[in-house]
């Protein structure tokens, strides 16, 4: 006889739902990596105009230019600022699928466990059912024996 777990389908969908949840959890770590990415090469954009700009104050260069690269220094702070925020978010949506996660770890484990808990009671009910059987046959042929 074969084990049979009667809510093996509710293992099944907890276990679908920790996987869904893992894909979330890789997701949102893509895009804080790509947000951290993109806050890497504003930094450095910043820092090539920032040296264009000591260069440019240090020649013989047009004030208007200057105000133009000091205009884009002020956007790309902005920018910078604004990724900051973008990344602080980033980081509570990454903690919150963490935690999602952790939940749905902890859900698959209680029916896990609820299931191999059943079928360790089956397989001690069968064992008894054949000691049993055995028991008997052992009885009948004891007793056919002293006829």
């Amino acid at each position: 006889m074969r084990f049979h777990y009667t809510f093996q389908k509710v293992v099944d969908l907890k276990g679908n739902e920790k996987t869904q949840a893992e894909w979330m959890l890789s997701s949102a770590l893509g895009e804080l990596q790509a947000q951290e990415k993109s806050l890497d090469e504003l930094i450095s954009q910043r820092s090539t105009l920032m040296l264009s700009l000591q260069s440019a104050a240090e020649q013989k260069t047009p004030m208007a230019k200057i105000r133009e690269m000091q205009d884009y220094m002020d956007y790309l702070d902005t920018c910078i600022a604004r990724k900051h925020l973008d990344i602080r978010r980033a980081h509570v949506e990454v903690q919150h699928k963490q935690d999602h996660l952790s939940t749905k770890v902890l859900d698959e484990k209680v029916w896990l466990k609820a299931k191999d808990k059943a079928q360790t009671i089956f397989q001690q009910n069968m064992i008894l059912r054949e000691q049993n059987e055995l028991d008997e046959m052992a009885t009948v042929r004891f007793a056919m024996k002293s006829l």
